[in-house]
């Protein structure tokens, strides 16, 4: 146990402070204040970690992170003994430390009456002190198998199943579409939760062990899946979920509308010093955000950052409860309440129980507002507008940020084996295997949208799952078992 008596004498959580906010809207950088760090605030907080009989924060956890291990260590000031904990059950626990929402924490057994350790910031904390100190290195494997492993897809699910084969000595080749690695982290995350620095310094790594990488390849077009299946032993596809769910209203087809990923994905590249002509800013507009989740509010603070005249995020449902209902949601699953993100603090006005009616032009055709009325839910649990409720909302600019419905890869429609389930994704079995001898699913692209823990979390186990079908057996770890596979997202 860190200290017997954390838990007691210290009660209130010290996270790591932000950039004050007219700085930070000045600029892309990331928000949290790296200059800030109180390395004694790290050493009391990680000796709140009770290390409890059952530690729930592993049910919380996708990866089996070992929390009350590496949060031990951390009290104690053997940070490269915390690193490698850390590192037994994480391939990036920098992008982890930075974006995932941590529902680590909202099990940890000391929530129940007190506020949750700061495991998230302690993570991050960890892995970036062993970056600085040197203890992050090549683990190049001691022997080679003479089997070739494709990997179609650089997002945190591609990326740590690769790594994972890399070092169990297979040649392997990941194959990415756009022009740079990383996936949704590169351009569906701004740059403001997580520098891109940190993937270009994690594929040093990765390069360094032997893992190779093909950037501004589109399999199925620039080269065939059968090719694909052909060249290599294996094939996992790894390619996100990224078809948008879109909203079929009067109006939709004018100008000024716009799906959040896009628009997200030119910021970030200009932001990387990229050219991106006729790029969708906000700068003097009214934005309209329709969707209240993560990628809306990535949509938030890039448009203030872009310098919106104003920002209104709709949300179709309620507004959720700022504590746990404990009916609804009891400890230790993962509550829905209302969270304030750094975009949140920046600016921009939400709004629930906001169902958008239609999109309304101007003269020269482009949309200038939308008719939105207050949502009713009905007796069935439906959520329909409300009649006589209608009022605008000005908006030269909308942002659809509703989730997405699948993916846009292809191998279902150019292998045998490989199929579409009736929600988009791409279907395996509990091993991350199709009826493909070779082709093997892993992340968004078989799970549907979801964490990036999950997608690390697949990642590594389909590597697992590939290195057993190649070599007989696998020494590598599995955090997901067949029980956790999600065949329905």
């Amino acid at each position: 146990m860190a200290d017997p008596r954390g838990f007691l004498d210290v009660r209130a959580r010290e996270t790591q402070k932000s950039r004050p906010v007219p700085v930070r809207l000045l600029d892309w950088k990331y928000v949290k204040d790296e200059l800030a760090r109180d390395p004694e605030a790290l050493t009391r907080q990680a000796g709140r970690c009770m290390d409890c009989g059952v530690p729930f924060c592993h049910q919380g956890c996708p990866l089996g992170n070992l929390i009350p291990e590496w949060n031990d260590l951390t009290w104690r000031g053997q940070h490269q003994e915390a690193s490698e904990r850390l590192h037994a059950t994480n391939n990036f626990p920098e992008f982890t430390g930075r974006i995932c929402p941590a529902p680590c924490e909202t099990s940890c057994v000391l929530s129940i009456n007190q506020p949750a350790v700061t495991i998230k910031n302690i993570e991050v904390s960890i892995v970036d002190k062993a970056f600085d100190e040197g203890y992050v290195t090549p683990q190049k494997p001691d022997t080679r198998t003479g089997k070739s492993v494709a990997v179609v897809g650089s997002g945190p699910a591609g990326l740590a199943a690769a790594q994972q084969l890399t070092r169990a000595g297979h040649d392997v080749h990941v194959y990415e579409r756009d022009d740079r690695l990383g996936g949704l982290m590169r351009y569906g995350v701004p740059d403001f939760k997580m520098e891109k620095d940190l993937i270009d310094r994690r594929v040093g790594q990765m390069e360094a062990e032997g893992t190779n990488f093909h950037v501004s390849v589109d399999v199925g077009t620039d080269v065939s899946w059968t090719d694909m299946e052909a060249r290599h032993d294996a094939v996992i596809v790894a390619t996100g979920a990224l078809v948008p769910r879109d909203l079929d209203l009067p109006g939709r087809d004018l100008e000024g509308i716009h799906f959040a990923m896009p628009y997200l994905t030119q910021a970030n590249q200009v932001v990387a010093g990229d050219d991106v002509p006729e790029q969708v800013s906000a700068q003097g507009k009214n934005v309209v955000i329709i969707g209240g989740g993560d990628t809306g509010s990535d949509c938030l603070g890039t448009a203030l950052r872009q310098g919106a005249t104003s920002v209104t995020t709709l949300a179709i449902g309620v507004k959720p409860p700022e504590e746990r209902d404990s009916a609804r949601d009891p400890w230790p699953t993962d509550p829905r309440v209302f969270e304030v993100s750094s975009s949140h603090e920046e600016g921009g006005t939400r709004e629930y129980l906001a169902s958008t009616v239609e999109f309304v032009a101007d003269e020269a055709g482009a949309v200038r507002a939308l008719r939105v009325a207050r949502t009713m839910i009905t007796d069935d649990g439906r959520r329909v507008p409300e009649p006589g409720t209608e009022h605008e909302i000005p908006a030269e600019l909308v942002l659809i940020a509703l989730g997405f419905t699948g993916t846009d890869a292809t191998p279902a429609q150019a292998l045998s084996g490989v199929e579409t389930t009736e929600w988009g994704t791409l279907k395996r079995d509990a091993g991350f295997a199709t009826e493909s001898s070779k082709v093997f699913i892993a992340g968004d692209a078989g799970r549907g949208q979801s964490l990036i823990v999950w997608a690390i979390a697949e990642g590594r186990a389909a590597a697992a799952s590939v290195d057993r079908r190649l070599m007989g057996a696998t020494v590598l770890p599995s955090p997901i078992g067949a029980h956790d596979v999600a065949l329905k997202p």
